[in-house]
């Protein structure tokens, strides 16, 4: 679906809305949920309960098995090829300097949602991969599970798996320490 609005072309893909405009509008633009890809700005819409407490949860387990890096929620991570992007959580070994982190995640999160799911996995999934991201967890609160990720050589390889039938599991984060999941406390029923 398309239209126009304020003479610039609208349009939406699956609850998206994509935006043409440069990076200083990018950088004026008022949405907090903007991400700017390829001279568009792609805005998604507000997150739902179980998104929020799957990222409630998230956060909770990382900052506890990793209190030395810096956890954080909704950050813009700077990618190559003109790209910014907005990772559900974001952890870094090193406290962003700038408005946006400008070097390699040690991991990024990304909790699926039905007007996100192919933007988060089949687009975000390899641009942070490129950009030397650690790991990759994706969380489906809708299927109940999760993926965890490791960045081998700029493509993601699995690492773990939970769902109903292995609801628990622990992922080694590089030299930074082990998390233990627990689904249940991430995606609760």
């Amino acid at each position: 679906m398309s239209s126009f609005a304020g003479g610039v072309m609208v349009v939406a893909e699956k609850g998206l809305l994509r935006l043409r405009m440069s990076w200083e509008e990018f950088l004026a633009y008022p949405s907090e949920r903007a991400e700017w890809v390829d001279g568009e700005v792609v805005v998604s819409p507000p997150v739902g309960p179980g998104h929020a407490l799957a990222a409630t949860g998230l956060i909770v387990a990382l900052k506890s098995a990793l209190p030395d890096l810096f956890v954080m929620s909704e950050v813009g991570v700077r990618l190559p090829h003109n790209r910014m992007r907005g990772p559900d959580i974001t952890v870094t070994d090193t406290r962003p300097e700038a408005t946006w982190v400008e070097t390699a995640p040690v991991l990024v999160v990304e909790i699926l949602s039905p007007s996100t799911r192919t933007e988060d996995t089949v687009r975000k999934g390899p641009e942070y991969a490129e950009a030397g991201a650690g790991q990759f967890w994706v969380v489906d609160p809708d299927h109940r599970s999760i993926d965890v990720f490791t960045n081998v050589e700029g493509r993601w390889e699995p690492l773990l798996h939970l769902d109903r039938q292995h609801p628990t599991g622990s992922v080694q984060v590089g030299e930074h320490g082990v998390v233990s999941i627990d689904l249940a406390a991430v995606v609760p029923a």
